[in-house]
């Protein structure tokens, strides 16, 4: 764990009142759940990335191939001044997109933007060294409740949302962000979006039931991050990790599942009973048609422009722009 208490930066506040609204103020029979973004404390970080680099995790290294593939072309042609990288994680894939931007113009400016912040700085140092020159500006922010860019950016700007993380968005919540960014976005910007498209049942549940439980326990360390920041009392280790594919909803439903009754106690929200076989949902993961994926950009003032899949067909890349 890092020494940035997480709970501090985003607002006690803010994660009780999450923490009270998904565990506690719930109607009979209305599921548990809890924001994905209290996955990523910088362990959570770390579990992430190596879940990238996992056998059954297909969207990474399908998404690496489309970024080198298509990259040079169409940086080449938008030549962006800046990226902002909505979740940015390590910046692996990052590196593909600048090195196209930079061979296209000098004046780069990179701004990352994530919550964890001792991952984030990580993250900008080793750019700073690999890219002499580069200007890097971290945003520490929760993107989904407003972000503010650092001023002057050079246009135009490209804005990168990738790894499919729109799909862990409803619908609606997925055409709210996405406005958010349109109301910010000058005539020239883009919005590069990876998203991951419906595909074999099979193939979307391996990818998040790895044999090797790194997966599992992505999932349960939000309970550690709960324990660490709130003070709670939650036995990590006395839930399962379940996920599934709803195909009703078109989307996998990551949960925790308590193996017996649980009485915990949060403070700042009170004591919490789950019941032996209740579940916590911790993330959702939708799985789009070209269609759901078209009218969720025109909704939020937004249309492709150009339009790429792997040879599957089961992942897109896609640059959008701001609808006339």
């Amino acid at each position: 764990m890092h020494s940035e208490n997480v709970a501090t930066r985003r607002g006690d506040a803010a994660m009780v009142a999450d923490v009270q609204a998904g565990l506690v103020d719930r109607a009979p029979g209305v599921q548990r759940e809890l924001p994905p973004k209290y996955f990523y404390d910088h362990r959570g970080s770390q579990l992430f990335e190596a879940i990238t680099r996992l056998p059954e995790y297909y969207l990474t290294r399908t998404e690496r191939l489309l970024l080198s593939t298509r990259m040079p072309e169409w940086m080449g042609v938008l030549r962006p001044g800046a990226l902002v990288e909505l979740g940015a994680g390590n910046a692996d894939k990052t590196r593909t997109i600048l090195d196209a931007m930079r061979a296209a113009r000098d004046d780069v400016v990179y701004v990352p933007v994530d919550v964890s912040a001792a991952f984030l700085d990580e993250t900008a140092e080793n750019l700073r060294r690999e890219y002499p020159g580069l200007r890097v500006e971290p945003v520490v922010a929760d993107f989904a409740a407003g972000l503010r860019l650092p001023h002057g950016l050079p246009r135009p700007i490209l804005y990168a949302f990738l790894g499919s993380t729109i799909g862990n968005l409803e619908d609606s919540e997925a055409t709210e962000l996405l406005a958010q960014l349109r109301r910010g976005m000058a005539r020239g910007d883009r919005l590069l979006l990876g998203a991951d498209l419906l595909k074999d049942v099979a193939v979307i549940e391996a990818a998040y039931n790895d044999t090797r439980g790194v997966t599992a326990e992505f999932n349960r360390n939000m309970l550690r991050v709960l324990n660490h920041e709130l003070g709670a009392n939650f036995d990590s280790t006395a839930f399962a990790h379940r996920a599934f594919f709803s195909e009703r909803a078109g989307r996998i439903e990551m949960h925790l599942v308590a193996l017996e009754d649980q009485l915990v106690t949060i403070p700042g929200v009170g004591r919490l009973m789950v019941p032996a076989g209740d579940s916590i949902r911790t993330e959702i993961s939708n799985k789009y048609t070209p269609t759901r994926l078209t009218r969720i950009l025109a909704a939020a003032g937004l249309r492709p422009v150009t339009w790429e899949t792997d040879d599957a067909g089961g992942y897109a890349l896609l640059l959008a722009a701001p609808s006339a």
